[in-house]
């Protein structure tokens, strides 16, 4: 699991406990239990977290560590798909644009 420092980056110094419980707990301790969920699967859960509640800024972000976690074109658009019966067919429209961006045409 690569090191996050997101959180220290761009929050460290305005919101610095926000950065560390960011970094080291949901990144650090949550993020790395692979022998609970692999990475990819996590990336799986998340995607569709994020679509479901309409948060497409994070929702980019994190298609492009889906896709590092080994989560192809083709599941993507598989779960994107299956999402929209349930999260609702305009925020699939939008899940799928950030999709194009991430994976290509």
């Amino acid at each position: 699991m690569v090191k996050q420092t997101a959180g220290r980056k761009q929050l460290g110094e305005f919101a610095p406990q926000f950065a560390a419980l960011n970094d080291d707990v949901l990144f650090g301790e949550v993020w790395s239990k692979e022998d609970e969920l692999s990475a990819r699967d996590r990336s799986l859960v998340t995607i569709a977290c994020l679509m479901t509640s309409g948060d497409f800024p994070q929702l980019k972000a994190h298609l492009r560590m889906g896709k590092e976690h080994g989560i192809t074109k083709k599941e993507v658009v598989a779960e994107i798909t299956h999402l929209a019966f349930y999260a609702g067919w305009p925020k699939a429209w939008s899940a799928f644009a950030l999709a194009k961006e991430v994976y290509g045409e």
